[in-house]
């Protein structure tokens, strides 16, 4: 086959060629990657005759559609669609009726001929034409349908999603106007306090809000508290979830749970074997999450036969609150259930059960006859995992409400992951749209000398497409629930993803780009229905093109100081960074502060082997040093820490004085949010995941060294966030 054949095809599938690697140097992605990312897309690159099939036959789609399946457009330019016609009906008069989501509708016939012809194509002896019709009618913001209809014929020819967005995201009217704040960022699961099973909870996260707030704080981040998998507690990263829609209901505060106090739920609380293992699971250091599972499942099992006898068996307000909840859900959320009973059900027999992948075959997809029958025997199951999620978000909804009570201008901020895991059920409900033959990941950068392959199957950007954006749409709506403001994991991938080839290393992937501008539409219309803020995580090999694109987008730059050099090795002051952004010291993938300044990030990567030659160990060592020195040079030059802390970094070590030195130093900075790591208000050492590791480091277990009921009547802390308001304050005026 030619190159040129398999050319045509890549860049018809948006497909990177070249790019600019994290060093600012060219890069080309090799063309055996480039014909793997087709194979992965679906496409048989065995022989030029079936690429060449391949490409008529997409091409006979487009121009045998009169309308696209989606048009995304913003409510200030003018409102523009296309026809595509066979040339022979292009004379004719058509009629396109806007109906919009509330009803309303718009009407307007056309002539195509008379309109701008914009393209051509002859196909099969057929040519058609393609024409931009203007319409004549200001469209709100919303989710809409264009149906295009012959003029004299009641019945649609096609119809279209319109999709009208504003033209940014929206903000806060004091963020807007200038005023900058500092929050707190913490890992839920991470939580230690006197009442919780082992793993922090919702009630925890309501006590977390109301504290920081009275400190000053006005936000609190979350880590992704997406559903994981209850069948499989220890699959635990809340990056590789099963479904992003859904919500993790270990997180639920079972004693606060209506029923809860019932002597049968009682009996089994107080069962003395039962209390050892909650003792075992809040005292241990790291996140039992297989005892947290076993000790709530037990536990809720038992509310919900309370439950359910006292309301879901009779008319109850309750249970008209419940029905609501599943009738909204959709196929969604009965999709999760069904996959948590059937994961449950597979494991309990001694089956394979880590995901669908492992299924027997005739429940390898949701939509299977058999599965519904599975789902129809186990309906009361499902009906329980259902209501798990009913509770989980009532819980996130009452800490939510506790952050507005408590006066926080943005109250939660929620992250949503960059993808799902291969075994997920999101997957599982949607075949058409994944491409399980590739794995999301990121070339090799400063974070991954090696790359990095996060094993989460990609969305295909043209069965997206295909769907009317309808998934992104769901996840944008359900992780903005209940919050104030949504980060965006590596918001790249709304311009691009690094796809790597089922089995192939991290480093001979290549891009895939996705249709952002469309992709922004969405994500301000929906920050606007939710009244989020929105802060996308544009950290490693990010393209100049996406930055101006996401602040052209009201969406806030993630701004980490240890990544804010100059050309010399010095660091920008904070005072330089964007407004429109989020800056922090640290992060979930990097080190505590104790642990950057002592480079135990380095001893434990040269223990894990993720360095490759000692030569780079020893080139990290040295630029770590070089860094150290330059981080106390500006600390000192701009006044942010006292003599006490030393000048040359061959004598200082990591101190109080130090740490919350560089907090107040970032939070003189002229970014309008400030995100802190709790672990480094704590000064803590171990991190709480290293990148590129999977069971050589126990990610995502690691908890907090201290009770939540603890750190805020922690004087030196209490004294951290009072000069961290200050600065804040001064900072705000200071524009």
């Amino acid at each position: 086959m030619t190159n040129q054949v398999l050319q045509t095809l890549v860049e018809m599938r948006g497909i990177e060629s070249n790019y600019v690697d994290a060093w600012g140097k060219p890069a080309t992605i090799a063309d055996s990657s480039k014909a793997k990312l087709l194979n992965a897309l679906g496409y048989d690159t065995s022989d030029e005759s079936a690429v060449y099939e391949q490409l008529n036959q997409e091409t006979l789609s487009y121009w045998q559609s009169p309308l696209n399946p989606v048009q995304v457009s913003r409510v200030s330019d003018k409102l523009q669609f296309s026809v595509r016609l066979p040339i022979e009906l292009v004379n004719d008069a058509y009629t396109f009726v806007v109906t919009t989501e509330n009803g309303t509708e718009f009407t307007q016939t056309f002539i195509p001929v008379d309109a701008q012809l914009i393209d051509a194509a002859q196909i099969e002896d057929v040519e058609y034409q393609e024409y931009v019709i203007d319409c004549e009618h200001d469209i709100e913001p919303g989710y809409h349908t264009l149906a295009l209809t012959v003029e004299g014929d009641d019945e649609a020819l096609t119809t279209m999603r319109l999709i009208m967005a504003q033209d940014a995201c929206y903000m806060p009217d004091s963020v807007a106007a200038g005023r900058k704040v500092w929050g707190l960022s913490v890992q839920l699961y991470c939580v230690r306090s006197q009442q919780n099973w082992g793993i922090g909870d919702f009630s925890d996260l309501s006590r977390l809000v109301t504290d920081a707030a009275q400190t000053g704080a006005q936000f609190i981040g979350l880590n992704p508290i997406h559903a994981l998998y209850p069948a499989n507690p220890d699959a635990c990263s809340p990056y590789g979830p099963s479904s992003r829609r859904w919500l993790n209901f270990l997180y639920l505060d079972v004693t606060a749970l209506e029923g809860y106090h019932d002597a049968s739920v009682q009996q089994i609380v107080n069962d003395p074997e039962f209390k050892a293992q909650l003792q075992a699971a809040r005292d241990a250091q790291h996140v039992d999450y297989n005892a947290v599972a076993q000790l709530k499942l037990a536990v809720l099992g038992a509310i919900f036969d309370v439950y359910e006898k006292q309301y879901l068996k009779a008319t109850s307000q309750p249970r008209k609150a419940f029905e609501q909840f599943v009738k909204e859900g959709g196929e969604s959320l009965d999709m999760l259930a069904v996959y948590d009973v059937m994961q449950e059900h597979l494991k309990e027999a001694g089956q394979p059960s880590w995901g669908w992948p492992v299924f027997p075959e005739r429940f390898k997809e949701y939509h299977k006859p058999d599965v519904a029958k599975f789902a129809k025997k186990h309906a009361r199951r499902v009906t329980f995992y259902q209501f798990l999620q009913w509770q989980a978000a009532r819980q996130l909804e009452q800490a939510n409400q506790a952050a507005q009570d408590a006066g926080m201008t943005i109250g939660l901020y929620r992250d949503l992951a960059v993808g799902v895991s291969e075994g997920s059920a999101e997957i599982w409900g949607n075949k058409d749209l994944y491409c399980v033959k590739a794995s999301v990941g990121a070339p090799p950068d400063v974070l991954g000398p090696l790359g990095q392959n996060w094993g989460l199957p990609p969305m295909d950007p043209k069965r997206l497409y295909e769907q009317a954006y309808q998934p992104i749409i769901d996840l944008f709506s359900s992780n903005m629930a209940s919050a104030g403001a949504l980060r965006i994991d590596h918001v790249m991938a709304l311009l691009r993803l690094w796809w790597v080839p089922k089995g192939d290393h991290a480093r001979d992937g290549g891009y895939v780009y996705y249709p952002v501008d469309d992709l922004l539409g969405i994500l301000a219309l929906e920050s606007h229905r939710n009244k989020n803020l929105v802060i996308g995580e544009d950290l490693g090999t990010v393209p100049e093109e996406i930055r101006g694109k996401l602040a052209d987008n009201g969406i806030y730059s993630y701004r980490v100081f240890f990544f804010e050099q100059a050309e010399d090795g010095g660091f920008f002051s904070p005072g330089h960074y964007p407004e429109q952004s989020m800056s922090t010291l640290t992060t979930h993938d990097m080190p505590t502060l104790i642990g950057y300044w002592h480079c135990l990030d380095l001893e434990l990567g040269k223990t894990l082997g993720l360095y490759p030659t000692q030569e780079i160990l020893d080139t990290l060592y040295q630029s770590r040093h070089e860094d150290k020195q330059a981080i106390l040079n500006s600390l000192h030059g701009h006044h942010s820490i006292s003599d006490e802390v030393g000048h040359d970094v061959n004598h200082t070590a990591m101190s109080q004085a130090l740490n919350f030195g560089l907090q107040t130093h970032m939070a003189t900075g002229s970014s309008a949010l400030l995100s802190l790591q709790l672990e480094d208000w704590l000064q803590m050492d171990k991190p709480v995941n290293i990148p590129g590791t999977f069971d050589e480091y126990p990610n995502w277990r690691r908890k907090l060294t201290r009770n939540l009921e603890d750190i805020f009547a922690d004087e030196n802390l209490r004294n951290l966030a009072s000069r961290l308001t200050q600065a804040r304050i001064e900072a705000s005026t200071d524009k």
